[in-house]
């Protein structure tokens, strides 16, 4: 029987913007503030920081909500 593989989903259940951050750290088995503080830590800490929210959103357009809406 073939294991099944791992998908990225945005989370609905813990999501506060669009719930990306918290379905990467579901997918990494990370806590989803973690990688907030991260997040936010790119923005006003790099040059790159603009490009942040736009990778952001574009990442949260292409992944989708987990279809079982629990997670």
């Amino acid at each position: 029987m073939e294991k099944p593989y791992k998908r990225l989903y945005r989370s609905k259940k813990e999501k506060i913007l669009l719930g990306l951050m918290a379905g990467l750290g579901e997918y990494f088995r990370i806590d989803p503030i973690i990688l907030r503080i991260a997040i936010v830590a790119l923005l006003f800490l790099t040059q790159a920081g603009l490009a942040v929210p736009v990778i952001y959103l574009i990442f949260a357009l292409l992944v989708p909500y987990n279809p079982e809406g629990t997670k």
